[in-house]
């Protein structure tokens, strides 16, 4: 139930932030969308194992170096995101499209259903390459690439992993 209050909690403020309005029905339907997300994300936070595998009491939240690390994340992410849209825009304005796209495969350490879909998703989000599928069992993603500098799984991990990787799993894992 903690869980949700706190998800309610920063929804909603995250609902004022983009919104910038408080007006009565604005701030009605912040309400219903901030409840709405709280009740269908709440189960994505899992507790925390220790190497041992004992499944800790305290819960996500009370750790804020989770939060800084987060706060780290999103520069870091928006930096990579410009650089892949300058040369995406780079790549087509060139007049012979030097492109070599492929799908290749990148392992990945991070373990929580929650880690992976932040990867997956970091690495969509950055334009020139998409996440098409993940193989958690083995812990590899295979991922379309515009570009591909290299196929095998250590270079292309590397490239296109390892800068996300680190800090996410320092926030889920």
């Amino acid at each position: 139930m903690k869980t949700k209050i706190v998800l309610f909690i920063v929804a909603f403020i995250v609902w004022l932030g983009l919104t910038w309005s408080v007006e009565l029905l604005s701030l009605i339907v912040g309400v219903g969308v901030a409840i709405l997300v709280a009740f269908l994300t709440s189960d994505m936070f899992t507790p925390l194992r220790n190497k041992t595998g004992f499944v800790s009491k305290v819960p996500e939240f009370k750790q804020p170096v989770r939060y800084l690390w987060f706060l780290y994340y999103i520069p870091v992410f928006l930096w990579e995101c410009l650089k892949a849209n300058f040369d995406v825009a780079y790549r087509v304005g060139h007049p012979d499209l030097p492109i070599n796209p492929g799908i290749v495969k990148v392992k990945t350490q991070l373990k929580t259903e929650l880690a992976l879909t932040f990867l997956a998703n970091s690495i969509t989000l950055t334009p020139g390459t998409l996440s098409v599928d993940v193989d958690k069992e083995k812990g590899y993603l295979y991922v379309h690439w515009i570009n591909v500098k290299d196929k095998g799984v250590e270079g292309a991990t590397r490239i296109v992993v390892e800068k996300f990787e680190k800090i996410l799993r320092r926030i889920f894992e």
